[in-house]
């Protein structure tokens, strides 16, 4: 070997490999922030009676709300752009001619580079309030599971900045409320008021349901998401988060309900499908339905929380890539 081969050899021995916006040790170092065991505890308080479920417009929601903001303000993450001190006031109404008021609840990291250019972080923050016998309906997977893993994902990303590796381009994050009254909170957002230009939000990545395991799955094994929307509207946000999968976390994408015809609907039926609406990029991350869904058995205590881990993980080396990229993803169809 010459000396310049060994210099060569040295140099891929010791430098980062880096898919196009990842310093592979820097992504690892604040991905690896996100544990199980914090994880737990933030759902077993937001999955909690304490909460009353959540349902959209009550006490409940409104104490969730205030949790979430508790938390941003706690970690020094900045409220967005035309909000109240976190909260985007939404008079939403319902299918059947109801009349909602609530809030989302909306963060954001500035990016470094391209702070016009945002990365969009979706959960919702509601679930359904009380059953007629007085039970309470948790919602721990559906979506305490989401809602605490955004949180999470907040935390790491603000780690970073503090230790000054600033995103170049921004992070929104977006708890959307209503979700479970026809996706109204995200459709306040996208349909009415956007906080910041949709043509200028990059993706959303949307998580609901991200703590459980589905039983009709034929493989057993829990090491594994559904993702569905990914490709539909840019092949590149696919490519890119199967690299990242591959490079990083090496969990099942499971393309099942991936088709915008599947029987099942799940792609118009959370709130990435807003976004989508709109020619927005999108991935809906999502275990699957359960037994427990939407029932009050739906609680902290059966969630998988390594699984819940490793597919937040996931979620945040995606964001972090598609953050820090030096060209913004495109649309199908537009020149690479």
């Amino acid at each position: 070997m010459t000396f310049t081969s060994k210099i060569a050899f040295t140099l891929l021995l010791i430098l980062p490999l880096s898919i196009n916006g990842q310093d592979t040790p820097l992504a690892k170092k604040y991905a690896n922030t996100i544990t199980e065991q914090e994880l737990k505890e933030l759902l077993y308080v937001y999955a909690s009676d304490y909460f009353e479920g959540r349902d959209t417009g009550t006490k409940g929601q409104q104490l969730a709300a205030d949790f979430l903001r508790t938390f941003y303000k706690h970690q020094g993450i900045s409220p967005a752009r035309g909000t109240q001190d976190y909260y985007q006031p939404a008079l939403m109404v319902t299918r059947r001619g109801d009349t909602l008021v609530s809030e989302n609840v909306v963060a954001i990291i500035e990016g470094e580079e391209f702070p016009d250019e945002y990365i969009v972080i979706t959960s919702h923050l509601d679930h359904v309030g009380f059953a007629e016998n007085g039970q309470i309906y948790n919602g721990a997977d559906d979506d305490g599971s989401g809602t605490v893993a955004t949180l999470e994902m907040a935390e790491a990303f603000q780690k970073a900045v503090k230790d000054g590796h600033r995103p170049r381009r921004s992070i929104v994050f977006l708890h959307v409320t209503a979700e479970e009254r026809g996706l109204l909170g995200s459709k306040y957002y996208t349909d009415e008021n956007p906080l910041y230009p949709l043509e200028n939000t990059v993706v959303n990545l949307n998580m609901d349901m991200i703590g459980r395991s589905d039983p009709k799955r034929e493989n057993p094994d829990p090491n594994y998401i559904y993702l569905i929307g990914s490709y539909i509207l840019s092949q590149e946000l696919h490519e890119v988060s199967e690299q990242v999968n591959e490079e990083f976390v090496g969990i099942e994408l499971d393309y099942s309900f991936a088709d915008i015809d599947d029987p099942n609907r799940f792609y118009y039926r959370s709130d990435h499908y807003n976004f989508a609406k709109h020619n927005i990029p999108v991935i809906f991350y999502f275990n699957g339905v359960h037994e427990d869904y939407h029932q009050p058995t739906d609680t902290a205590d059966k969630i998988l929380y390594d699984v819940l881990e490793k597919r937040t993980q996931l979620i945040f080396h995606t964001a972090w890539e598609l953050a820090n990229r030096d060209e913004r993803i495109k649309l199908n169809g537009e020149s690479l």
